[in-house]
């Protein structure tokens, strides 16, 4: 073989190798229609992916140790969060396999081997040995020039697929720490709801008792105690409904924990929840920071790169090879220089009819950028709505619970008067019936505006994408001065 010139060889490749190009079109970001400020409340701008900025525990905004303790066991046993972790690790191994291809691949081997030639051979020798010893050992290296972006494309579409991953992560995390705040949140709303139950039950015990005395002095009519039975028994029905409903709550958060629910119990008790105060100026960075946004821009950004591979598929392929060693018919001599071998060459592969392949793949490649960017486009708007509807939420609810609180109020003064009038004979059962049916209902419709409130917060902390300020808005501006929403 013709010994080759190493300089002038480097110098033939080196134009190829600089004149390497991309053939993926530049990125074009959907437009999404977007409002100068908030509809409810504060200003915001069009999302962008800056989902790497810092998030801290935000549910410690609602001072619960509980609640901070359940969230601190959610992220270390959730079997969906596991899940997610290990597909990011996927996601990674992928990436790095693509970018594998940027270098040369480098093989070694050696071979050990005894044969016999046929003596029928018509190109045997007259005196070429029968049996005879073929030891090898050699290595051989290769190498594709990535003239048309193809493996640029690939190690693009591997990061970009690495990142929409890290950042499903993220999002599976934020949903279940979400989750697990809002069903806290009811769960002990229940709580609250079996208390109002229970006394409520002892003062429909204590009115029946009453109308009784009155029935069996022969003042009230046997009406009055059917009534006041009636009550009764309907509070305490209510009372164990609730109940249901608080141990389906409780089997959800073991679920979320990754627990079995017959192991797993939250002790029943009024406990105080802080509603969270809502910044004055929400700030604009923090839509940029949800995951699920970042990762419908990162799976546009590969769908795009895509199109790159598929588009360099038209073009040839041009792969550098080296191979050498040493090959003898015995050890003694395998590392004489009579012994070695070398070869070195290019090879170029260019299909020139496929029936069209390649041009579907190209267009499947678009058609999937199409789709990706739409799918973008819908989750920034849908991230629009979501923190929308939770700021109103937020907002007139608050005014809803002012008012009900008031309602209480007043439905328990109607009742304390109803019942003196009632036990002076001013009045028939039937009036004092229909006010503790008002105060039960107030009562129970305050603490769901209550209820109503706190997980709204939670949903508007969701759509901003945890937590409430970023890093840089924290240094430049020091502590917000908070306000109650609404």
């Amino acid at each position: 073989m013709k010994k080759v010139d190493g300089t002038r060889w480097c110098a033939a490749v080196l134009p190829l190798l600089l004149g390497a190009c991309s053939l993926t079109p530049p990125l074009k970001t959907p437009v999404v229609p977007a409002a100068d400020t908030y509809k409810e409340a504060g200003p915001w701008t069009q999302a962008q992916p800056q989902d790497r900025l810092a998030r801290d525990s935000w549910w410690t905004l609602y001072d619960n140790a509980e609640l901070d303790e359940l969230e601190k066991r959610l992220i270390a046993g959730n079997p969906t969060l596991a899940a997610a972790l290990a597909n990011y690790a996927a996601a990674r191994a992928l990436s790095d396999q693509a970018r594998a291809g940027l270098f040369p691949t480098l093989a070694v081997g050696a071979g050990a081997g005894r044969a016999r030639e046929s003596l029928n051979d018509p190109l045997r020798g007259p005196t070429a040995p029968t049996y005879y010893n073929d030891d090898t050992l050699g290595g051989s290296a290769s190498y594709e020039l990535d003239l048309w972006g193809r493996i640029r494309n690939e190690v693009a579409v591997g990061e970009a697929n690495a990142g929409a991953a890290a950042a499903d992560l993220e999002n599976a995390r934020l949903s279940l720490i979400a989750q697990l705040a809002d069903d806290y949140v009811q769960l002990r709303s229940l709580d609250h709801d079996s208390a109002i139950l229970d006394a409520t039950v002892s003062a429909y015990t204590r009115a029946l008792s009453i109308t009784r005395e009155r029935h069996d002095a022969g003042i009230a009519p046997g009406l009055d105690v059917s009534q006041a039975q009636t009550q009764l028994e309907t509070a305490r029905s209510q009372a164990a409904q609730t109940l249901a409903q608080r141990a389906l709550m409780e089997h959800a958060i073991a679920a979320l924990l990754g627990v079995s629910a017959s192991a797993f119990s939250i002790k029943p008790g009024i406990v105080a929840i802080k509603l969270p105060q809502i910044p004055t100026g929400v700030p604009s960075t923090l839509l940029e920071r949800r995951p699920d946004i970042a990762a419908a821009q990162r799976r546009m950004i590969a769908a795009n790169a895509n199109i790159g591979v598929a588009r360099a598929a038209f073009f040839p392929s041009l792969t550098l090879g080296a191979q050498g060693g040493v090959q003898s018919g015995g050890f003694a001599n395998l590392l004489s220089a009579p012994s070695s071998f070398w070869a070195i060459g290019v090879n170029s592969m260019l299909t020139v009819f496929d029936a069209g392949r390649r041009r579907a793949q190209v267009a499947q490649a678009r058609a999937e950028f199409d789709a990706s960017a739409a799918n973008y486009r819908g989750t920034v708007v849908s991230a629009f709505q979501q923190v929308e509807d939770s700021l109103a939420t937020l907002n007139h609810y608050h005014d809803a619970a002012v008012e009900e609180k008031a309602a209480v109020d007043a439905a328990q003064r109607t009742l304390d008067l109803s019942m003196a009038l009632y036990v002076k004979g001013a009045t028939d059962y039937l009036t004092v019936v229909t006010s503790q049916t008002a105060v039960l209902q107030t009562q129970l419709e305050a603490l769901n505006l209550d209820t109503l409130q706190l997980r709204a917060s939670v949903d508007l902390i969701r759509a901003l994408g945890g937590g409430w300020e970023d890093s840089a808005t924290a240094q430049a501006t020091g502590p917000m001065n908070p306000r109650q929403p609404g």
